[in-house]
Parts: C-alpha cells; sequence; structure tokens
C-alpha cells in the first residue's frame, strides 16, 4: 500500500483511496447529502442532490466511468471520477470531476483522487483530461495549476476549462489497473 504524507508534520489518520462498487450507492448518497449547499454548487454548477441514476454513474458502473471514493472509518468523505470518450483524431480524452467533504477540504485529498484518477487515466490510454471549474473556486484552480503548470486554462461566461496533456503511456490491461489496489493517504 502506497503512503503519502502531504507534507504534514506528523502524518494524520489516514484516508484510503479505492475504485467505487455499487455497494456504495447508499454511502455516496450519505455524502453528497452532507456536503455544504456550496460544495454540491462548486461540484455539479448547481446545488444538486443526486438521483438514483447518477448516484449509479458516480459509483462507476458504465464501462467508460472510473470512479474512486476516500474513505476514513468506513465512511466516504471524498469523490472523483473521470469518463471517457474518444476526442479528435481518435485520442482519448476523460471529463474528470472530484469533490472532498467540507470538513477534509485543504488536506490534500483533492489532490490524491486527482493522482488516483491521473493514474488510471494514463493506465488506460487517456492523453487528455479535461475539467471545467467555477471561476470563483480559486482553491481548485490553483491546486490544479501548481500541480500541472502546463495545464492549459481557458474561461467561459460560466466556467475555467482547464486541460491536461498526460504523457503517452503504453496501455495496460484492465485487470491490472494500478487504482485497483486501495491506497492511502494521510491527511
Amino acid at each position: 500500500m502506497r503512503r503519502t504524507q502531504n507534507g504534514w508534520p506528523g502524518g494524520r489518520a489516514a484516508a484510503a483511496i479505492r475504485p467505487a462498487h455499487p455497494d456504495d450507492l447508499a454511502a455516496l448518497s450519505d455524502f453528497f447529502a452532507e456536503l455544504s449547499v456550496q460544495t454540491r454548487y462548486l461540484r455539479f454548477f448547481g446545488p444538486v442532490m443526486p438521483s438514483r441514476a447518477l448516484l449509479r454513474q458516480l459509483c462507476g458502473l458504465a464501462d467508460t466511468i472510473d470512479a474512486v471514493v476516500a474513505v476514513r472509518g468506513g465512511v466516504i468523505i471524498g469523490h472523483a471520477m473521470a469518463v471517457d470518450r474518444t476526442g479528435p483524431q481518435g485520442a482519448v480524452v476523460t471529463d474528470i470531476g472530484v469533490v472532498v467533504a467540507d470538513a477534509w477540504q485543504g488536506r490534500g485529498l483533492g489532490s490524491a483522487l486527482m493522482r488516483a484518477l491521473v493514474t488510471g487515466a494514463r493506465a488506460r490510454g487517456v492523453t487528455l483530461m479535461e475539467m471545467d471549474v467555477l471561476d470563483g473556486n480559486r482553491h481548485v484552480i490553483d491546486m490544479i495549476t501548481s500541480h500541472w503548470p502546463a495545464a492549459r486554462v481557458g474561461h467561459t461566461r460560466d466556467s475555467v476549462s482547464i486541460r491536461i496533456q498526460l504523457p503517452q503511456q503504453q496501455r495496460q490491461r484492465p485487470e491490472t489497473r494500478p487504482d485497483d489496489c486501495p491506497a492511502e493517504i494521510a491527511v
């Protein structure tokens, strides 16, 4: 199991990052219900309470969705997902979204979830990651551009569009994906 201290003196209690599963539907529902309206707004561009159909997607049940959760003490405290599609000239592109429970924000958990998505995306042969972030979400924009300084940042009327070019890697078979093993991060 990988452990990351993320610069926190003496570390903190560990949170496991693992793939989301259908068994997580109820826990994901609770997770999103406990987020503040502001946090849900920043994640979904509106104060959305995910429907059962959306929760199924958030569990990564479709073949084109890679979803991971951060869990501490059996409770989900973070969620991230990547939705793959074929882009121009056949390139594999993934759209990503990340959200962390209000009490856990600012502790490196969002960065750890992003790294898990990047690892999985590279293993699937993704060459470009994209995300839209509300313009007022400076914390997330700053986190992404600090970790990926070469990210292309564009502005639309409502949001900031971020594109991260991933170095090409030889595609691995799905059963050997690096994110199949839980990782622990100190938060």
